[in-house]
């Protein structure tokens, strides 16, 4: 069983959040970037897939040199080795373009991916890499179980749960519960120092969106504390200053 897994490289979840350029590119001056916490949950299940010998974990990103240190983090966590598409990724059908070319010539059995990167939260890159590939994408599953031939998937959907069952490649991106996400240890992170690391073109494609600019969210206001015994003053104030009644 062969496995691929595409991971982001994002910042770190307490990272400022700053714009250069009139507010049309992220500032990454002094940001630490990790491996997006819904692909290692991804990457921590193929690992448990293919314990004992039972297949093989290759981790594959869109982006620049700048994200080794992350495909390195994601190789000591326990993938056998990794690719890097060359290419600044610009879109999320950019990035599924990219990822869905290089599946397209080699042969694995299923491509797994977080439910969304922590960064834009688009939650799109897995079910256009199912459209590219021409084959079926399930988003944001809870369990996954396979004997190899057969690949039953649970989702949750409004009021209840969704058991989907494969035969085939496919693709699917991970939630919570999935799989407990792993820690590199020290073994690991020596020999991810000397694992593969592909080094890939980017294909062309053509270009369908840009960004025109960010914005960051209105500060929060500042907050008033009412004593438990003035009701009427905080119905006073709900109705008056907040108009929520």
């Amino acid at each position: 069983m062969k496995i691929l897994v595409c991971i982001s490289n994002v910042p770190d979840t307490t990272t400022k959040i700053t714009f250069t350029n009139e507010n049309k590119e992220f500032n990454a001056s002094g940001v630490q970037f990790i491996v997006n916490p819904y692909d290692e949950i991804a990457l921590s299940k193929a690992i448990d897939l293919c314990e004992g010998g039972k297949g093989t974990v290759t981790v594959i990103n869109v982006g620049d040199s700048s994200t080794e240190p992350t495909i390195r983090k994601a190789l000591a966590i326990g993938a056998d080795d990794a690719v890097r598409i060359d290419s600044t990724p610009r879109d999320a059908y950019f990035t599924a373009f990219q990822i869905a070319e290089y599946a397209k010539q080699n042969d694995f059995n299923m491509i797994l991916c977080g439910r969304e990167s922590i960064d834009y939260n688009g939650a799109q890159v897995a079910a256009m890499i199912g459209e590219f590939l021409e084959i079926p994408s399930v988003s944001i599953i809870k369990k996954l179980d396979t004997d190899g031939t057969t690949t039953t998937i649970e989702r949750e959907i409004e009021g209840g749960k969704e058991i989907v069952s494969l035969t085939g490649k496919f693709v699917a991106s991970c939630a919570e519960g999935v799989a407990e996400a792993k820690i590199p240890n020290m073994r690991g992170i020596m020999s991810a120092r000397t694992k593969p690391l592909a080094v890939v073109a980017a294909q062309e494609v053509k270009l369908l969106s840009k960004v025109i600019s960010f914005e960051t969210p209105t500060p929060r206001g500042t907050v008033k504390l009412i004593e438990a015994e003035n009701a009427e003053n905080l119905i006073n104030l709900l109705h008056t200053e907040a108009k929520v009644i």
